[in-house]
């Protein structure tokens, strides 16, 4: 979970890039709009095409690598399975934007929204408050794209998984069918204190009147495969609604906690024990950190970031083991591998 936001402008655009091989994925934008019932959303799309170019870098900035892509390119006749993706606290949609491209390859639609309230580029608090409109945006998505196949291709709605890393693997869990308790969370805060997700509750804003809101249940029964990448707030998911859990779920965690705020024993450990183990799935990376699970970060990004945004280096840290790449290519390994038996091909 980022502890301050990134400048706008480290976070901002598209590059074009020399002509290299996409590997037919096509890339865009979208914006659905504000209804009486859902906040704006702003979402990225990566899909197979059989288009080669204009290529594009996506998610690329002055601190991040980006991903190869084809421009708005037109999509591909047949259906292709989908994977919504969500973002960490005070993230974007470009965090796992290099995942999206390895899934594409494999034949997966992918789509990530940017969750108001809590991206890099907004933070207002009235909006990072309603954390129960985190699993309601995916599931928005999932409506979105099953019902507009012009935008990425046709969907195989019964091949439909959710990715989401540090509070997006939260917000996946929730919509897997796990409940948020208050309560919970603070007999577990007496138990075992950790000053950062201890205290995310208040720093989000939410109050003790919305726990009705937060409690209720955000299970979205066409999501058939969960992925939770070192999640946080998992202490504050009640055991009768994790043990619950009807589908399958892979939890990977980071085994190198460097700032203290998320150790793999009180959270993504904590989420394993809970979730029946007939359908839990799990793994923790010895060498990894909690951003290793972002996009890999350019030569000069810590000094960049040390100078512009002091405190936010931190994002380029990995363990004492191996490259973010090693760590990306063993991620993606076991995140296909999983998905292909959860929701194999038709």
């Amino acid at each position: 979970m980022l502890k301050t936001a990134l400048s706008a402008w480290m976070l901002a655009g598209l590059s074009i890039v020399n002509a290299q091989a996409a590997e037919n994925i096509g890339f865009r934008e979208i914006d659905l709009a504000q209804s009486a019932e859902n906040r704006a959303l702003h979402v990225a799309l990566w899909y197979p095409t059989a288009s080669t170019e204009p290529v594009v870098s996506t998610g690329e900035n002055q601190v991040f690598f980006g991903g190869p892509a084809i421009l708005d390119a037109p999509i591909a006749g047949q259906a292709h399975p989908l994977v919504v993706l969500s973002h960490g606290y005070r993230g974007n949609w470009r965090n796992l934007s290099w995942l999206a491209t390895e899934l594409v390859r494999q034949g997966y639609v992918v789509a990530a929204p940017n969750h108001p309230g809590t991206t890099s580029f907004d933070t207002r608090p009235e909006e990072a408050a309603r954390l129960w409109e985190r699993p309601r945006d995916l599931s928005r998505v999932i409506d979105h794209l099953t019902q507009n196949p012009a935008l990425a291709g046709p969907v195989q709605g019964d091949r439909i998984a959710a990715i989401g890393h540090s509070l997006g693997g939260w917000t996946v869990t929730a919509l897997a069918g796990a409940r948020y308790s208050a309560q919970r969370l603070r007999e577990e805060c007496q138990l075992h204190p950790s000053p950062r997700i201890c205290g995310l509750a208040p720093e989000l804003g939410i109050a003790p009147e919305q726990q009705s809101l937060l409690g209720q249940d955000l299970r979205d029964p066409r999501v058939k495969a969960f992925v939770s990448l070192d999640l946080g707030f998992a202490r504050g998911f009640t055991a009768q609604s994790l043990a619950s859990i009807e589908q399958p779920i892979l939890v990977m965690g980071a085994g190198v906690d460097i700032n203290g705020d998320l150790p793999f024993q009180m959270e993504s450990a904590h989420l394993i024990a809970q979730l029946p183990q007939d359908l839990v799935s799990s793994e923790k990376i010895a060498d990894a950190s909690h951003f290793s699970f972002m996009q890999k970060c350019k030569p000069g990004a810590v000094a960049l970031l040390e100078k512009e945004a002091p405190g936010d280096e931190i994002i380029c840290q990995d363990g004492d083991g191996r490259s973010r790449e090693a760590i990306h290519r063993q991620v993606a390994d076991r995140v296909s591998t999983f998905l292909a038996k959860a929701i194999p091909p038709q």
